[in-house]
């Protein structure tokens, strides 16, 4: 397949994934508008040796309130150029309306590596997650499952198309946790490179919340900015 029809076919199926990949009840889902706002930092630590910095603010309730607010930190070891293996944590403080405010611990190992292309040209790259997660307020250890897929494609100059989705899988069931699939998020923006060491990345974003009683769509105006050390 050609690489630009490629990546042609994994942006739309990002902007269809409400009609095609949640499930049928999709059209009763409650709907909110958000911000999502995320800085990260990658640092070489000499060797094959990197870190990881990340954190994000979430605004929900149609962008009024600090909803999530997420700090994540990791150590990754590359195995060759085009893969590395990350172990993390991640602190996550949920404060919905209406439910009592939660507090999330996060232990987690990733895999990201390169599936095709050269970073110049079209590029796909994958990242699997395994997290383990726990509630200061509820017991129980929950195990999920990240699987992301994101394609780039040069736009103009330096800047790149960029589209990727992720599904959530839950691997057990707890008090705060559904087995089989519980979020999915698919992302289109651009990267615009800000100098040597950081890159801007608007887009939008889309979050599909699989729940007990109505889901949810989150529709998010997203911006990240990321520095390379």
């Amino acid at each position: 397949m050609d690489a630009s029809r490629m990546f042609r076919l994994t942006l739309a199926a990002c902007a269809a994934h409400a009609a095609i990949l949640v499930p049928a009840v999709a059209h009763a889902a409650e709907e909110d508008a958000n911000i999502w706002l995320a800085q990260t930092a990658t640092a070489d630590l000499g060797g094959d040796m990197v870190l990881w910095l990340e954190a994000q603010e979430r605004f929900t309730n149609d962008a009024s309130r600090l909803g999530q607010l997420l700090v994540r930190p990791a150590v990754g070891y590359k195995l060759d150029k085009t893969t590395t293996v990350f172990f993390g944590y991640a602190y996550v403080m949920t404060d919905p309306v209406g439910p009592v405010r939660t507090n999330e611990h996060r232990v987690f190992q990733q895999l990201s590596f390169r599936v095709a292309g050269n970073g110049k040209g079209v590029t796909v790259t994958g990242r699997t997650r395994l997290e383990q997660r726990f509630l200061e307020e509820q017991p129980g250890t929950a195990w999920r499952l990240r699987q992301q897929l994101r394609v780039t494609a040069p736009l103009s100059g330096k800047v790149r198309a960029v589209a990727w989705t992720e599904p959530f899988i839950g691997l057990n069931q707890t008090g705060f946790q559904r087995s089989g699939l519980g979020l999915w998020r698919n992302f289109a923006g651009v990267a615009v490179p800000l100098g040597k060491r950081f890159t801007l990345e608007p887009g939008y974003l889309n979050q599909y919340v699989v729940r007990g009683g109505p889901d949810r769509i989150d529709h998010a105006a997203s911006l990240t900015i990321a520095a390379n050390f």
